[in-house]
């Protein structure tokens, strides 16, 4: 494999770790948990990992020299860090014990369930220290949820002697854990599965898990894009640019970015959910900040939208429940059907009021909203053009009220979909350093007999010395939410939180921002330098932790 200058430099990066994690560690232990709701029927389901204590790792006079063979999995969307964590488990496997092995499983959940493993060796794993992606085995979304998937991965752990298994995901992929953790539990199989907070989303996030790994890098990352398109934007003076995000369900991503970059507009969709807004009403409030803008000479500007957003208008988020309970009950009769047949089958099965909103939708995103969801029952929302649909109806608004006679200037615009770029870049410090603690922490949860567990560090505003790592039971994250026409226990996703700090941050200023031009440059992730520049942490970490 040929590697660049940076790559080479950034494999001589040691990460820092917390000091708890430096020496020798025991555990101690707190109160037992519960679920965040519906606590009896997670309980019933969970009965053996449910109910277990938080655990923080402090200092010890001798360490466990166990001797133990581990397996990972890198599982869901990509996100900056993967190999850290992974290198974090490799290294502190080997320092508990020269003779342990570490085997990744290939292309995700798959992986186990058809046996398709490598070893990482020392000279595998230094050639992806502090690296983005998640290339040195691949990832995939194959979700673990059948005794017969769970009994075909028990069998090649069996084969390599393998005693725990670290998921490395997101909510849905650490739920998968936490089932696969109870049936291995309930069966007395002797396999411990620990799972790692992984999304650039930034929604796998409680009072437990301050940041999920990723969210620092893609953040930065993608604040780096929008800086420099606000420069165009600023020195062209002629185009506005309409930039979707990625982040599903959740709007920590554009947050985030608008905190950084400070564009005239940012959407956040759990506002226009909470605020009621149909679709043309965020349309009248984009024209009319474009109409204002314009009065000033300034016929420019950028619009920031996250990619989950039209689930969260009330309207089409009700037509979309409706839609997956069809989908799931009668999906068989009509997804073979041509584009015109489906869609006279499903406005003929909705309910009067969503089959309104269905057929004043455009037609390729009403398509879009009624089929192909991923394996988790999810809207595939990023291959919806929302930044092109707001565009098309801003400049509809505009030509009305021209008509009329208001003053609306020239409105030309450009799209971008910032979603791949940021998920597998080299990681900052702060993804290097906490990654590598989150592997480390893995490590020491096995060595105590930990299952159900998600590893965990926390205080991560102050210098990584001071960062404390532990673990939460996976239960206590867990509630109950209809997917595919079904109540299942999930991880209960983290939006933003209209009382926060950061979004109060963000609302505070947005109106200065929409009518001047308070652009910021952010630049791009540094490595090396003052702490002030290179360790920084995101603006939404900062802002929730007061610093």
């Amino acid at each position: 494999m040929e590697t660049s200058a940076l790559q080479k430099a950034r494999a001589a990066y040691q990460p820092k770790l917390p000091k708890a994690l430096q020496g020798a560690v025991k555990i101690q232990e707190g109160e037992p948990t519960q679920s965040v709701d519906n606590h009896e029927e997670i309980k019933n389901l969970f009965p053996n990992t449910y109910g277990m204590p938080l655990v923080e790792f402090v200092p010890a006079d001798k360490e466990n020299a166990l001797r133990i063979n581990v397996g990972v999995i890198l599982s869901g969307g990509q996100a900056p860090g993967g190999h850290n964590v992974i290198s974090g488990l490799f290294d502190q496997l080997k320092k508990l014990n020269p003779e342990n092995r570490l085997y990744g499983f290939q292309m995700g959940p798959g992986g186990l369930v058809d046996h398709k493993y490598l070893e990482i060796t020392p000279e595998l794993m230094d050639k992806y220290r502090n690296t983005g992606g998640f290339d040195m085995i691949g990832s995939g979304r194959t979700k673990l949820e059948e005794v017969e998937q769970f009994e075909k991965g028990l069998e090649i752990i069996r084969e390599l002697d393998i005693k725990a298994l670290v998921i490395i995901g997101g909510d849905d992929s650490n739920t998968n854990a936490c089932v696969l953790a109870e049936y291995y539990a309930a069966k007395n199989y002797g396999i411990q599965v620990i799972g790692c907070p992984k999304t650039i989303d930034g929604d796998l996030k409680n009072a437990q898990i301050e940041t999920s790994f990723g969210f620092d890098t893609a953040t930065k990352t993608y604040s780096e894009i929008i800086g420099n398109i606000e420069r165009d934007c600023n020195s062209a003076r002629k185009y506005w640019h309409f930039i979707k995000l990625m982040g599903r369900s959740a709007s920590h991503i554009a947050l985030e970015c608008a905190l950084q970059t400070q564009p005239n507009i940012c959407l956040i969709s759990e506002e226009i959910e909470a605020r009621d807004l149909t679709l043309n009403e965020i349309v009248e409030d984009i024209a009319r900040i474009v109409a204002r803008r314009a009065e000033d000479g300034r016929n420019y500007g950028v619009v920031l939208i996250p990619e989950g957003l039209i689930e969260f208008v009330p309207a089409i988020g009700r037509l979309i429940q409706e839609l997956n309970d069809l989908l799931a009950a009668h999906g068989d009769e009509y997804k073979d059907l041509d584009h015109q047949a489906q869609r006279k089958y499903i406005i003929s099965h909705l309910s009067e009021a969503n089959r309104a909103t269905y057929e004043t939708l455009p037609r390729g995103v009403a398509r879009q909203l009624s089929l192909d969801r991923d394996p988790h029952g999810n809207v595939q929302v990023s291959l919806i053009e929302t930044e092109k649909l707001l565009s098309d109806m801003v400049a509809m608004k505009l030509e009305t009220w021209a008509e009329e006679g208001r003053f609306v200037g020239k409105f030309s615009a450009l799209h971008h979909f910032l979603g791949y770029e940021g998920r597998c870049a080299a990681p900052s410090n702060f993804d290097a350093d906490y990654c590598y603690a989150l592997g480390t922490s893995a490590v020491q949860l096995i060595a105590n007999g930990k299952t159900g567990y998600m590893a965990i560090v926390q205080n991560t505003t102050a210098t990584s010395d001071e960062w404390i790592a532990g673990g939460v039971p996976i239960t206590m994250m867990m509630n109950m939410e209809r997917r595919n026409g079904e109540m299942k226990p999930v991880i209960r996703k983290a939006l933003v939180e209209l009382d926060g700090a950061p979004f109060k941050a963000f609302a505070s200023q947005r109106d200065e921002w929409a009518t001047k031009t308070s652009y910021i440059y952010p630049g791009p992730v540094q490595y090396w330098g003052p702490s002030e520049v290179c360790d920084q942490t995101t603006r939404t970490l900062a802002l929730e932790q007061g610093k």
